[in-house]
């Protein structure tokens, strides 16, 4: 059972670590406005793929699929939302002092986020799916896999927070911090855009 632990992580953290819409808004949000200011949108993104996580272990990804029009329509959805949500990483407070009075995307930004999440969806499915911890126990396998996974989401997306959270600290100028923010926006724009094409 060890061997298939080691084996489940090994998979799922470049898969699920991999930049995608919710790691790189956590790392934007990290540079535009610190750790501290983005733990409410982290917990979000947070709960939001463990939202998926319990989704695809109880098989409603493939309800969903099953609905080309639902499937669409969240798609569509999601989409504008993400470049609404670049929007506002692009445009974040730059330089050596964020005014007190700005206020990052918060929890529910960041659920929505990783809800509608086309990466999270393909790299949790892959992983969940392609794994075996307990054989022979349908349910304690789940749990399990659950369990261990949700040791990777919190950990993978809060490495990407604090890798972020680095740039401002060494970004003091406001030309350089306007560039990095608006790379990220960028970045996030077209990591939806290869996870809706793959």
């Amino acid at each position: 059972m060890i061997s298939d632990v080691f084996i489940l992580w090994l998979a799922a953290i470049p898969l699920m670590g991999s930049p995608g819409p919710a790691t790189l808004s956590l790392a934007a949000l990290g540079s535009a406005y610190g750790i501290k200011k983005s733990v409410s949108y982290y917990v979000g993104i947070v709960l939001g793929t463990t939202g998926v996580l319990i989704m695809i272990a109880m098989g409603l990804t493939g309800l969903l699929l099953a609905q080309p029009k639902l499937a669409l329509v969240v798609t569509i959805a999601a989409a504008v939302y993400i470049l609404y949500l670049a929007f506002r990483i692009a445009t974040a407070p730059v330089g050596k002092k964020i005014d007190d009075n700005t206020s990052p995307p918060a929890f529910s930004s960041g659920f929505v986020l990783a809800i509608a999440n086309p990466k999270a969806f393909a790299a949790i499915g892959a992983v969940y799916s392609g794994n075996i911890i307990i054989e022979g126990n349908m349910l304690a396998d789940a749990l399990a896999k659950i369990g261990l996974l949700i040791v990777v989401i919190v950990l993978v997306n809060y490495l990407w927070l604090v890798g972020g959270s680095l740039f401002s600290s060494v970004l003091s100028n406001p030309r350089s911090s306007r560039i990095v923010n608006v790379l990220f926006a960028l970045l996030l724009v077209a990591s939806v855009g290869l996870a809706l094409v793959s």
